[in-house]
C-alpha cells in the first residue's frame, strides 16, 4: 500500500482543501490572470503532437492546455477529486485516479511511451517523504527514447533542491537545463524556484 502524502495528510486534517483549491483556480481564471506559463515552457519545448504525461495533474490545468495547444495528453493524479474537476473541464483528455509511487501505465493498457512528461505544481514538494526517488524511477520508465521530464517545483519546503537533484541521478537522469522561472531565468543555487529539464542517461 502507498504511503500517505503531504497533500493526503494535509485533505485528511481538512476535508474540504481540495474544493478550495479547484476554487482558488476558477477565481483566477475568472479574474482574467494568466495561468498558462508552464504550459507555454512545455509546449516551446515539445514537439508537434507529442504525447505528454501530466504526472500529478491536479485539476488539469497544465495538461488541459497542453491539449488545446494540439498534444495528446494523459493526466495522473492520486486525488479523486481534483481528478473529476480535471475530466469535467477538459473532456478531450484522459484523467487517471492514480498513485505516482506505483505508476504503472502499461498495467492499465497505456503501453505507449511518452515524448514529454511533466511534474509542475509542486508535487514532488508533496509526495510522501522519501519516496520521490521511486516516484523518478517509474516517471523514467515511462519515457520515449529521447524523451524528457521537465519538473517545476519552489523552495521552502522539506524537498530540497540540491535533494531533487540526487534523486533525479539516482533514478537515471541528467539535468543539463535549470530554470528558475518558467520563462526561461537562469537558475542559481540561491534561485526561490526550480525548472528543471531531465533527460534520461544515454538517452539521444
Amino acid at each position: 500500500m502507498a504511503k500517505e502524502s503531504l497533500w493526503e495528510a494535509g485533505k485528511r486534517q481538512d476535508p474540504n482543501r481540495s474544493a478550495a483549491y479547484i476554487r482558488r483556480f476558477e477565481e483566477l481564471i475568472a479574474q482574467g490572470v494568466d495561468l498558462h506559463g508552464e504550459a507555454r515552457c512545455i509546449d516551446a519545448l515539445a514537439a508537434r503532437s507529442s504525447r505528454i504525461l501530466d504526472a500529478g495533474c491536479g485539476q488539469g490545468r497544465v495538461g488541459g492546455e497542453l491539449a488545446r495547444r494540439g498534444h495528446t495528453v494523459i493526466g495522473v493524479d492520486a486525488d479523486a477529486e481534483l481528478v473529476e474537476a480535471a475530466r469535467t473541464a477538459h473532456p478531450e483528455s484522459a484523467w487517471l485516479v492514480g498513485d505516482l509511487t506505483e505508476l504503472d501505465l502499461p498495467a492499465r493498457g497505456i503501453a505507449e511511451p511518452f515524448d514529454v512528461i511533466v511534474c509542475a505544481g509542486n508535487v514532488l514538494a508533496f509526495l510522501a517523504p522519501g519516496t520521490s526517488q521511486e516516484v523518478l524511477t517509474r516517471l523514467h520508465r515511462h519515457l520515449a527514447k529521447g524523451g524528457r521530464l521537465i519538473v517545476g517545483f519552489g523552495a521552502g519546503h522539506d524537498y530540497t533542491f540540491e535533494k531533487f537533484f540526487a534523486d533525479a541521478a539516482g533514478a537515471g537522469f541528467t539535468v543539463p537545463v535549470r530554470l528558475a522561472t518558467w520563462d526561461l531565468r537562469a537558475w542559481t543555487p540561491s534561485s526561490d524556484f526550480l525548472v528543471a529539464v531531465c533527460e534520461a542517461e544515454g538517452s539521444d
